[in-house]
């Protein structure tokens, strides 16, 4: 059986937010601050996903940055009407364009999802809708969103979903929710793990809440276009890092490889790597107290279902794949 690499090989990696917010609705900064803010922090990509307007920054494209064309739109729960916003449901979602240069009269009238919360079928429909004008549609914040999985075992169609939210982590400490993720995996859908910021910059990058610099992805394509990226992120071909703090740099994974039933990680200096699977069983490594790993192999039993792997630093940091299927894998 060849090797076969779950991370993509001979590829440039950059580092991206896919969730953003400018002076266009509630965030603080203009695109260009926001460029010119996360390419200090080694940043190559930003997703502009404004609430409920959909913007092209094509306009800060260059050879070393890239803006994705994106948007972020909600659909809030209704019959509460004596509580406030901070007691009802929604669901928070953000779309990214694949290719801006079509549907581009589609696009500048986009609207918000029109029928009533509870209408899931009415929802996916919309999805639907999306999907054929060219965007990827990633759910997010559920803990934020007061949801839990009756809200979102029948979603359908979308590409990808928030693993860690920063800013939700420094509004209440629950930006970190894998437990969704894996609820929306065993409910049968195959869908991408994404760390964001969700940033709004009301406080100032040195300020301990600024909601900046906490969840990123690294993404792998051969080169930073739109075509290159978009197409990576459409296969899956990067994995999250995160670093609570939002001021050091999160865990990276450098491989994951598979052969003869054999899993192997390497990573930089981690507390734990975990395999985390369908069931409740894990595969597990772990450093000696004051030490650190960073590889470990494993043997899979065939009965896994899927496989992600989830790494852990001394403090806290952390680094997630994406989900992998095993009847996916052996079909390769």
């Amino acid at each position: 059986m060849s090797v076969k690499h779950l991370l993509p090989q001979g590829v440039n990696w950059y580092k991206a937010n896919l969730h953003c917010h400018t002076v266009l609705s509630d965030g603080k900064h203009t695109a260009r601050e926001i460029k010119e803010l996360y390419q200090a922090r080694g940043y190559s990509v930003i997703a502009f996903t404004d609430h409920r307007i959909y913007a092209n920054h094509a306009e800060l494209n260059d050879e070393n940055f890239l803006a994705i064309a994106a948007m972020e739109t909600d659909l809030n729960e209704f019959g509460n009407h004596q509580w406030s916003f901070d007691r009802i449901r929604t669901y928070h979602i953000n779309w990214f364009d694949t290719d801006p240069n079509l549907y581009k009269e589609e696009k500048a009238h986009l609207t918000q999802p029109e029928k009533r919360y509870h209408d899931i079928e009415s929802l996916n429909g919309y999805v639907e809708k999306m999907a054929g004008l060219g965007f990827l549609a990633c759910y997010n914040h559920p803990y934020w969103s007061l949801q839990n999985y009756e809200d979102y075992k029948d979603l359908r169609g979308f590409w990808g979903m928030e693993i860690y939210n920063h800013g939700c982590e420094l509004d209440g400490l629950y930006g970190y929710h894998p437990q969704a993720y894996d609820e929306m995996l065993r409910s049968g859908q195959r869908l991408f793990a994404v760390a964001t910021d969700d940033n709004h910059n009301s406080c100032p990058p040195e300020d301990a809440l600024c909601d900046s610099f906490g969840g990123a992805v690294m993404i792998g394509a051969r080169e930073l276009t739109c075509p290159a990226v978009m197409e990576a992120l459409k296969n899956g071909h990067f994995y999250s890092t995160i670093s609570p703090d939002g001021r050091s740099e999160g865990p990276r994974i450098e491989e994951i490889t598979l052969e003869d039933g054999r899993l192997s990680v390497r990573c930089t200096p981690a507390d734990k790597i975990y395999i985390k699977t369908m069931g409740r069983s894990c595969h597990r490594a772990a450093a000696a107290p004051g030490t650190t790993i960073s590889q470990a192999q494993f043997t899979l039993t065939g009965k896994e279902g899927y496989i992600r792997v989830a790494v852990q630093d001394a403090h806290g940091r952390h680094a997630d794949s994406n989900a992998y299927f095993l009847d996916e894998l052996l079909s390769r």
